[in-house]
């Protein structure tokens, strides 16, 4: 009997130990992205993505950081091998995680990111795959705010190109705005991020 609660002690031990590590490199790699290390963060994700076989978090860090590396103008010299390398971890969080509104969101950002590169060649047809993924995250998650303010923003870029009204759109903004402030995340690294960048939007629209 000592043997088996001495065992089981441990293997409890080893759970939080391992808990404890996670938790560490989770925080460690945002707080290199926060500092504007994004090279580093991406690589420190990836590290953790390897051990965190049944996590899809790490790989959506990964995809998350170089996508929005992509979006940099300081960047467009290498934004294809950054899309490459986000598009890797979306497919393996994917893998994970099949029907995450929060990947589908991930997956509209990707495809924007190769829009953004070449417009006039990419345009027709990442657009249409973009909009793909935010009606199918809008399906499963409609007060997601996340979900909300990316697909408004996104319809709010296209009509720049084709003159739509964006009132309703700017309304989905406001909305989202709403939702961020009641939403609550599943654990202490699960997506948080978006009320400050619908709140710059709907000045925008103002």
């Amino acid at each position: 009997m000592t043997r088996i609660i001495t065992t089981i002690a441990f293997f409890i031990c080893s759970l939080l130990t391992a808990q404890s590590q996670y938790e560490q490199g989770m925080g460690k790699a945002l707080g290199l992205w926060k500092e504007g290390k994004a090279n580093e963060a991406s690589a420190l994700m990836e590290r953790i993505a390897s051990v965190e076989k049944t996590n899809w978090l790490p790989n959506y860090y990964v995809a998350l950081i170089n996508t929005t590396e992509a979006f940099n103008p300081a960047n467009k010299a290498n934004a294809a091998t950054l899309i490459e390398k986000a598009q890797k971890a979306q497919d393996e969080a994917t893998l994970i995680s099949p029907s995450n509104p929060e990947l589908m969101v991930m997956q509209a950002m990707i495809y924007t990111a190769i829009i953004v590169q070449d417009p006039m060649t990419n345009g027709m047809k990442y657009s249409g795959l973009a909009r793909e993924e935010y009606n199918k995250a809008i399906a499963i998650a409609p007060n997601n705010p996340r979900v909300v303010f990316c697909r408004a923003e996104f319809e709010i870029g296209g009509a720049r190109w084709t003159g739509a009204d964006t009132k309703a759109l700017c309304k989905e903004v406001a909305r989202s705005i709403e939702l961020f402030g009641t939403d609550k995340p599943e654990t202490p690294f699960s997506p948080s991020w978006g009320m400050d960048r619908a709140q710059q939007k709907l000045l925008e629209c103002k």
